[in-house]
């Protein structure tokens, strides 16, 4: 019963906010993430007669979904703010991951596009006779897209420079943005897309589980999966135990992730990422075990309680801030967006200590910028307690700083017809933002008619009871959403196609 009340306390959480400052006080074996699955599989379950007419109203649609819950949508025009159409436009919804659209605007904003995150190694010490004089740290910034073969060059970089040990060992730093264990604590332990975050991360904080059945029993392998690289290591561990459900248990004894999996579930062989939840340790034990590959003896690993000072002797950067916004929109990756958030917080000198302290600074700057207000919990719109209306992300999107900033960067989304075919003349151009959790559909950017009418939208489904309920039962994807989600992007691509049809119209007429 209490993990009942709190899951209700945190996903109801936005649900009686009003939008007063005051109250807003209050993909599964890829080691990169997958591009999401296109809309003609979601149409599985579209009512017959999707192509719409233009006699159609909008509410008639809604209705035909029967997705349960509220729907709020509107569009408008991208230039004057002109609302076009609209249907229960200030209905506040979980935007899922269209809240990634926010945080892009809020990053780029604080950072500028050329913004790049450092991890480096730095000597406390002098170095002597290839022998650092001192601990040698891994300290990093928050950089989301850290991966093994990047640690693996950095080792190499280092024997270059001819380190071969240190007398201390070596120390993890990231500490330079808050560290959470989880995304979202209210979800399931073992989902790979809700890991850690902080300022040291690795492989999207997600150890690599694979297993082979080996006559009565199996083999089971935790590994930092990289191109050349699979460096085991000590702060993970996993068994397969015969019993029912849950698949998965986690536990966390004496520092290691302790995972238990179901043996019935495993079937002869297969593999998955699960989540790591001290992502710095985890990137430590890697670099160590590629640093002595390369001959270079670290020592014991340790964190560090303090940012530790010292002369950086090999230093790496991701990609500039605009390529990790673009494939953050195109694949949602929620680490990338969680970092770059609680980058951009730091660097507004926010004093925040956690990823709700950081969404509310993101509400507040979005009050402040566009005059909208709404109630975020985190920056990559995982967290179902996050509330934002249409109206509210619709008038966001009109501002010229979005539609300059972000629109180049939103990705294509295909219109199609009522066999799921991709329309070969579509009534408009969309680039957007999608968004799912169970029982939760959300797609906002921007649609281009044929007629040339720039359009911003923003659609939000949401049957929230129901999500509550689904996630009490502990099942990954639970009854019904799966119809769920093909009925709301049926709903999505009829609006979609209403718009490029009638309002090419409207503006034909016009001339």
């Amino acid at each position: 019963m209490n993990a009942r009340l709190t899951r209700r306390g945190l996903l109801l959480g936005g649900l009686s906010l009003t939008a007063s400052a005051a109250m807003a006080q209050a993909p599964l074996t890829a080691l990169r993430p997958q591009a999401r699955p296109g809309a003609a599989a979601a149409l599985d379950a579209r009512p017959s007669g999707m192509r719409p007419r233009l006699r159609d109203s909008t509410a008639r649609f809604v209705e035909e979904a029967r997705l349960g819950g509220r729907t709020s949508f509107v569009a408008l025009d991208a230039r004057s703010g002109e609302i076009l159409d609209q249907h229960d436009a200030y209905t506040r919804l979980p935007p899922a991951s269209v809240a990634k659209s926010i945080t892009a605007l809020y990053a780029l904003d604080a950072l500028g596009g050329d913004f790049r995150f450092d991890t480096t190694l730095m000597a406390t010490g002098p170095v002597e006779n290839g022998i650092v004089q001192g601990d040698l740290v891994l300290a990093g910034s928050g950089d989301p897209t850290l991966d093994t073969d990047a640690l693996d060059g950095m080792a190499l970089e280092l024997k270059a420079a001819g380190v071969r040990g240190v007398t201390g060992g070596l120390v993890v730093w990231g500490g330079a943005v808050p560290q959470q264990a989880q995304i979202d604590p209210v979800q399931m332990a073992h989902l790979g897309y809700n890991p850690s975050v902080g300022g040291l991360n690795l492989n999207y904080n997600r150890i690599y589980f694979s297993w082979v059945r080996r006559g009565t029993g199996y083999e089971l392998t935790l590994d930092a999966r990289g191109t050349d690289s699979r460096p085991e290591v000590a702060m993970a561990r996993i068994e397969a135990v015969d019993r029912g459900t849950p698949v998965y248990t986690y536990a966390q004894e004496k520092g290691v992730d302790v995972w238990t999996v179901g043996r019935r579930y495993l079937g002869d062989s297969g593999s998955r990422w699960l989540p790591v939840r001290r992502p710095a340790l985890y990137a430590g034990q890697v670099f160590a075990k590629l640093a002595e590959a390369q001959g270079i003896d670290l020592g014991a690993v340790s964190e560090a309680v303090a940012a530790p000072q010292g002369t950086v002797l090999v230093r790496h950067q991701s990609t500039d801030l605009t390529r990790l916004i673009r494939d953050m929109l195109l694949y949602s990756t929620n680490l990338t967006a969680e970092q770059i958030g609680l980058a951009a917080s730091v660097r507004r000198g926010t004093s925040v200590t956690d990823l709700p302290g950081s969404g509310r600074a993101m509400s507040n700057w979005v009050e402040a910028r566009f005059g909208a207000a709404p109630y975020l919990v985190d920056h990559s719109g995982l967290g179902g307690g996050s509330r934002i209306s249409a109206m509210q992300m619709g008038k966001i999107l009109a501002t010229p700083q979005a539609r300059e900033a972000l629109r180049p960067l939103l990705k294509s989304i295909r219109l199609y017809g009522p066999r799921g075919e991709a329309l070969a003349t579509p009534p408009g151009v969309v680039v957007a933002k999608t968004g799912t959790l169970n029982f939760v559909s959300a797609l906002a950017g921007y649609e281009r008619t044929m007629g040339g009418r720039d359009i911003a939208f923003a659609i939000f489904s949401g049957d929230v009871e129901r999500r509550i309920d689904s996630q009490d039962d502990e099942e990954e994807r639970p009854e019904g959403a799966r119809s769920y989600n093909g009925r709301a992007k049926w709903l999505q691509q009829r609006l979609l196609q209403r718009w490029g049809i009638a309002y090419e119209a409207e503006q034909n007429a016009t001339n």
